[in-house]
């Protein structure tokens, strides 16, 4: 499995910035790759994302919700993929590390999608973090 990591500072509380990031559907306005996550009900939900010059859907499942420390997900069809947030009280504010796991069966296909999509997670990652503490 390929493993993308990103961290940034958001200035604002633990509990502050874990309430807005648990409100899954909200991710719509946070990057402008996302072009809508619908609930699909008992924690899953449905993405629709435009990236790489393509469109993606898949449906995901929260896996673990512990407030305000970690919030972490597992796709449930498509490239088969794991995410993870953990927050972490610093004196300016939360630390918030993302992790993402990713397989693809083929290893040349995986190599070529790691080159691409770290750069792009980062990206994203990043985006959706200025924005979550913009609304804060």
């Amino acid at each position: 499995m390929a493993t993308i990591e990103h961290s940034a500072i958001v200035k604002a509380s633990p509990e502050r910035v874990f309430a807005l990031l648990e409100r899954v559907e909200d991710f719509v306005d946070y990057s402008d790759m996302i072009q809508s996550i619908e609930s699909l009900g008992d924690a899953r939900y449905r993405w629709h994302v435009h990236a790489v010059g393509m469109d993606w859907t898949f449906d995901v499942a929260i896996t673990e919700r512990q407030p305000p420390e970690v919030l972490a997900w597992e796709s449930l069809d498509g490239v088969h993929n794991q995410g993870c947030y953990r927050l972490t009280p610093v004196e300016e504010g939360t630390e918030v590390a993302l992790t993402l796991t990713y397989a693809i069966r083929n290893r040349l296909v995986e190599k070529a999608v790691t080159r691409a999509a770290r750069p792009l997670v980062g990206k994203v990652s990043q985006q959706i973090l200025e924005r979550v503490e913009a609304r804060l």
